[in-house]
């Protein structure tokens, strides 16, 4: 079977995902797709729910012997990415000693704060927990608290008196002098087997949607309308790398290999791809 009705994807309802998936139904996707924030579409991953997600580059690490990517895509940054922020009543080296509230939405963020504070900000330890309130509620009170996606872009843009923001892109990229790939298009090797044509059209379809996407991001922006102008919107997006290069490649195997270092990880995974038919 050549087109994609079989195939169950995963959605993130960031605005980081809105390139790939605003026009994809339009350029032939007829499978079904499931929302969810990062975390919920890493476990219908991992369970077999979905055969397909743009999901967190940590998930991949975690259970890579029952993984694919997809070549070419990603979700990434060189520099700041603009919607994974640390919000902090003083500088990351001053963090010691000091609990991180966390949202709990996607992994990769979280190890990442970790990994930049540990290995970068030479922090001997990082304490973070999920709040019974809000991480907002948090920052407010003057505690130090990482948010991503819209929550993070509102919160930016409202920030407390006396509270710093800190962009982790931006962080990892002056440290590293390399891209971080936030998220990858991950597919089950069992989905891959059995449904390999699926994919190989899926692949067009996303290269399609995401050029057409590319080539207009003001009338993307307008059509999806919500709470920011036109401007930050394609602001945004133009911060935003949708690719996956060897410099992207060499982002995430040093990430991954700093998450090892510091026993984030049991260890560093490696790269398989999805190769069309």
């Amino acid at each position: 079977m050549n087109d994609t009705s079989e195939l169950t994807l995963g959605y993130i309802s960031y605005l980081n995902c809105v390139p790939f998936f605003y026009g994809l139904k339009d350029c032939g996707f007829k499978g079904r797709l499931v929302p969810g924030v990062p975390s919920e579409l890493n476990r219908m991953l991992q369970t077999g729910e979905l055969d397909i997600s743009p999901s967190s580059s940590f998930e991949y690490a975690l259970n890579f012997e029952d993984y694919l990517l997809l070549p070419n895509f990603s979700i990434s940054s060189f520099g700041p990415v603009g919607s994974v922020f640390l919000f902090s009543p003083c500088p990351p080296e001053q963090l010691s000693g000091r609990t991180i509230a966390i949202t709990g939405e996607s992994a990769t963020s979280i190890n990442l704060l970790r990994v930049l504070l540990l290995e970068y900000y030479d922090l001997q330890q990082v304490d973070d927990y999920v709040p019974v309130e809000d991480v907002e509620t948090a920052i407010r009170q003057g505690r130090p608290g990482l948010l991503i996606g819209d929550r993070a872009m509102k919160q930016a843009k409202n920030l407390p008196a006396g509270v710093l923001s800190y962009d982790l892109g931006d962080l990892w990229y002056k440290k590293t002098g390399l891209p971080f790939v936030f998220a990858l298009w991950i597919l089950r090797r069992s989905s891959a087997r059995e449904k390999a044509c699926c994919f190989t059209a899926l692949i067009r379809q996303l290269e399609t949607s995401l050029e057409q996407a590319l080539n207009d991001l003001p009338g993307l922006a307008r059509n999806i309308g919500g709470e920011h102008s036109v401007a930050e919107y394609v602001s945004y997006w133009q911060g935003m790398d949708f690719f996956l290069t060897s410099n992207h490649l060499a982002g995430l195997s040093l990430y991954f290999s700093l998450c090892h270092k510091h026993n984030l990880l049991a260890k560093p995974p490696g790269i398989s791809f999805f190769s069309p038919s």
